[in-house]
């Protein structure tokens, strides 16, 4: 894309969760993009905490030790400083493990976030627009507009979609019971949690980090009724190691090209570890890290097969728990109260005595029949109904965006543009955050996001083609403003 010299580029960021916050301070930290005017639509009062970060509840905690989360892949230790700096772990007893590790709550993940953007907030290298975007549109004389629930329409030359996670799809087996009062479609809501009788019934649908924040929440709250937690593998999420470990493990030398090859690498490099002592942390740690080169080298029948047959096994082992969750949830299920299960719905039913539930055990025949008071959907994000919501589904339907092929999120190119309904990349139109995962593989912890998000920022100052002007090429320098605030 080419600009006039005397123009600006305009980028409007739909989302101001982790991903489009990350973004938007990545680009305006930068001295060649001191010209651009970014905008961040994001309805919620502050930028960086979206979803996963906006959480109030004490008992819901950073899923990695403190030190391994940071806005900048090149200063690790930022939060962990930020932490100790503004005392915002003080009175919480549980905030360390064992080793002295922090794991603080998560909602203070999204303050240090935030309090990184003020600056910029304030300088105007960064705008805030508070509203849901609605549609966004192609112009006919170039770039996109923009409508916002609040009326307003933005016009952009280049716009990155950083949109939320989509709440969880319902199940076949589940939906007679659908429009039901006890059945909880979104996990996330804390006002339907808190209204769970304490004696009450309750099945949480899915094993993952969602289903254990909602049993430590159910528990914080004072909930001691029966808590069944089922899943088809019946994994759940792991924990850390007791102590801090370096990666184990080369996979790309070469890479498999097979998700079974690749299988059976990890298993054989594990127990070569578990040989020589070392915890199976390690080996996926190494996974992890070179995971964006594993799946780049995969086929895309083969991307699809991995995420088929072992993305639960891989979400349990590389997703991990906080030492506290881990604790509570050991604690729960050794009285009795949190009981797992490894099974397959079958269907469900509305009855005078609560919600009946039919699943048939793994390697068993029979199927079962259970009464809940409470079934809590948390079978994980819905990628595929991502065109079917705003502003999306306005993209989709003129065809400027469409799926993947391997059902992750929405197809990308490798410098980040959406593809289109005939797979060419569509001019200034970028996709941030996991939605690019399809592409890219390893995009849903929060280093990966980071490093996407800074690769993205030096994509578009190369890619919208105008050098700043004499007198704009000055880096970002926060602590300036803050000197004369």
């Amino acid at each position: 894309m080419t600009r006039s010299p005397d123009s600006s580029p305009t980028l409007a960021i739909v989302g101001g969760g982790f991903s489009g916050a990350a973004l938007a301070y990545h680009l305006a930290r930068r001295a060649d993009a001191a010209h651009w005017r970014i905008t961040v639509v994001e309805p919620r009062a502050v930028l960086g905490a979206g979803l996963a970060y906006s959480t109030g509840e004490s008992t819901h905690r950073i899923n990695v030790p403190a030190g391994r989360m940071s806005l900048d892949t090149g200063d690790p230790g930022a939060f962990e400083r930020w932490l100790e700096a503004s005392g915002a772990m003080a009175g919480d007893g549980e905030a360390k493990d064992e080793q002295g590790r922090p794991f603080p709550q998560r909602g203070l993940f999204g303050r240090y976030v935030h309090d990184q953007l003020v600056p910029m907030l304030r300088a105007g290298r960064i705008v805030h627009h508070r509203a849901w975007a609605e549609r966004i549109e192609r112009r006919p004389e170039g770039g996109f507009r923009v409508a916002l629930s609040d009326g307003a329409e933005l016009a952009a030359d280049v716009v990155a979609l950083a949109c939320t996670h989509p709440l969880p799809a319902v199940p076949s087996a589940l939906r007679p019971i659908a429009l039901a009062p006890g059945f909880l479609a979104d996990p996330y809501d804390a006002d339907a949690l808190a209204n769970v009788a304490l004696g009450a019934r309750v099945l949480v649908v899915g094993n993952g980090l969602t289903a254990a924040d909602v049993v430590v929440t159910l528990d914080r709250l004072g909930h001691r009724g029966p808590i069944v937690t089922l899943s088809r593998g019946g994994l759940r999420s792991r924990g850390h190691a007791p102590m801090a470990l370096e990666p184990r493990g080369e996979f790309l030398d070469p890479p498999a090209r097979s998700a079974l090859a690749l299988l059976r690498r990890i298993r054989r490099e594990i127990g070569e570890a578990a040989r020589d002592g070392v915890p199976w942390q390690a080996v996926i740690d190494a996974v992890r890290g070179q995971g964006q080169s594993l799946w780049q080298a995969l086929p895309e029948s083969e991307r699809a097969r991995l995420v088929r047959h072992l993305r639960s096994v891989w979400d349990v082992h590389r997703f991990r728990i906080a030492p506290q969750v881990e604790a509570r949830l050991d604690r729960l299920e050794g009285q009795g109260r949190l009981q797992r299960l490894a099974a397959s719905l079958q269907g469900s039913v509305i009855t005078h005595e609560g919600l009946a539930l039919r699943w048939r055990r793994r390697h068993r025949a029979e199927v079962e029949t259970h009464v809940f008071d409470i079934v809590v959907n948390t079978t994980g994000p819905a990628h595929r109904t991502i065109v079917d919501q705003a502003p999306a589904a306005s993209l989709h339907a003129a065809g400027l965006v469409r799926l993947d092929r391997v059902g992750l999120g929405l197809s990308t190119a490798p410098d980040g543009r959406a593809l289109d309904k005939d797979d060419a990349p569509v001019p200034g139109l970028y996709i941030a955050g996991p939605l690019a995962r399809g592409t890219f593989g390893e995009l849903m912890g929060l280093p990966q996001v980071t490093a996407y998000a800074e690769d993205l920022a030096a994509e578009l100052v190369r890619a919208v083609g105008r050098p700043a002007a004499d007198g704009d090429t000055a880096p970002f320098d926060p602590a300036a403003l803050r000197r004369t605030a």
